[in-house]
């Protein structure tokens, strides 16, 4: 299928590796140009030859903490113009609530709420008045399903989830603008796999052991890959998919028992 995004540009965050490149090379594949960041530089210009030799769209690199002003500020100087904005960012980490004080909270918020609101503040507008807009919110399945010990994401990101869920139904939707959300389930990237570990540590168990019976809690029977979470990212970012907007998409291989 042609998704009619060639030659567009995005702008991917937090692309260095796991689902953020996923997203940023399925867009590649599709002649998409992006712009990629994330805030380990060798990691990232490691991931934009291996875009470049897609021979594709144009990649460019921005190396920065795109939940800073300053490196938000960059990522955007260096994109022509965002028609895609693929939002993305590192959760915060786990622990009890009572352990958290009001830095923590908002670290978490800045990184996982105000961040994506002031990528899309700063895009939507000129997303309208070309008539082409797609912003994509990489959240969690946490959203769907709170997971205790995360509870700083669970809060920012659903946060992030009803502030879209008005702005994807304002007067931007009929200038062909969507804003969609997608809700991974549990993926193999280093994330998880770091967080397996330490798990597993601190039970005091086997880590290839705790990685496959964490394996086993999902129906799928398999974790997820970043190639299958880019694809879907890329159709939303298409134009078949402009029919779409204000919706949270769980791709987590079953693991979500309810029925809505």
């Amino acid at each position: 299928m042609d998704l009619g995004i060639e030659g567009k540009w995005a702008l991917v965050c937090a692309a260095s590796k796991g689902l953020g490149k996923g997203c940023a090379q399925a867009l590649v594949r599709e002649g998409v140009n992006v712009v990629i960041t994330a805030r380990g530089a060798d990691a990232l210009e490691a991931t934009a030859a291996e875009l470049r030799a897609l021979k594709r769209g144009e990649v460019r690199t921005v190396a920065g903490d795109i939940t800073t002003a300053a490196g938000r500020e960059a990522a955007l100087a260096a994109c022509p113009q965002v028609d895609i904005l693929v939002n993305n960012a590192g959760g915060p980490p786990p622990g009890d609530f009572r352990q958290w004080g009001r830095d923590d909270w908002i670290q978490a918020l800045d990184a996982n709420m105000l961040t994506p609101i002031e990528l899309i503040k700063a895009t939507v507008d000129a997303m309208a008045a070309r008539g082409y807009g797609r912003v994509v919110n990489i959240t969690s399945g946490a959203v769907k399903a709170p997971i205790g010990v995360l509870g700083l994401s669970n809060g920012a990101r659903s946060g992030l989830t009803g502030f879209v869920a008005g702005l994807a139904r304002s007067n931007i939707a009929a200038k062909n603008v969507t804003i969609n959300g997608l809700l991974p389930g549990a993926f193999d990237t280093d994330r998880l796999r770091t967080t397996v570990r330490a798990g597993a540590q601190k039970a005091g168990q086997d880590v290839d052991a705790a990685w496959d019976l964490r394996r086993k809690t999902i129906p799928a029977q398999r974790f997820g890959t970043p190639d299958e979470f880019g694809a879907f990212c890329a159709f939303l970012c298409s134009v078949q998919a402009g029919y779409l907007t204000g919706q949270n998409i769980l791709l987590d291989g079953g693991s979500y028992a309810g029925t809505f």
